[in-house]
C-alpha cells in the first residue's frame, strides 16, 4: 500500500469514527428512554392512570436517567383497543459544515392493567 492509499484509508476510518462519536450517544439515549418506558408500562394499573400522571412519572424518570431530547409534549397515551404509551421525538445533530443528521424515533409500549 502506498502512502496515498494509507492516507485515504486512514481518512475514511477517521470519518467513520467521527460520525460514530456523534451518533452513538443519541442511540444510547434512546435505549435509556425505551428502558424507562418499559418500567412505567409494566407498573400494575398503569393503563388506568390519567395521561398527565403517566407523563409526569415518565419525565421524572427521564430526569433521573439524564435523558435528553424528550419533552412532555412528545409523550402521549392512546387508549384505542388497548392502552399504549407512545414517545415520538426527533434529534438533530450537527455533523460537518452545513450537514446535519435528523433522526426520528417513535416507540410504543403497551400499558399493563
Amino acid at each position: 500500500m502506498t502512502l496515498i492509499g494509507f492516507i485515504l484509508v486512514l481518512a475514511l476510518v477517521l470519518f467513520a469514527a467521527y460520525i460514530g462519536m456523534k451518533l452513538v450517544p443519541i442511540y444510547l439515549n434512546h435505549y435509556s428512554i425505551v428502558s424507562e418506558m418499559r418500567a412505567i408500562a409494566a407498573e400494575p394499573g398503569a393503563a388506568n392512570l390519567p395521561p398527565q400522571t403517566l407523563r409526569r412519572n415518565l419525565m421524572a424518570r427521564f430526569e433521573v436517567s439524564y435523558v435528553r431530547h424528550v419533552r412532555p409534549e412528545h409523550i402521549r397515551v392512546e387508549r384505542s383497543p388497548s392502552a399504549n404509551l407512545i414517545v415520538s421525538y426527533e434529534v438533530q445533530e450537527h455533523l460537518i459544515g452545513n450537514i446535519d443528521a435528523l433522526i426520528r424515533f417513535e416507540r410504543t409500549e403497551p400499558l399493563s392493567n
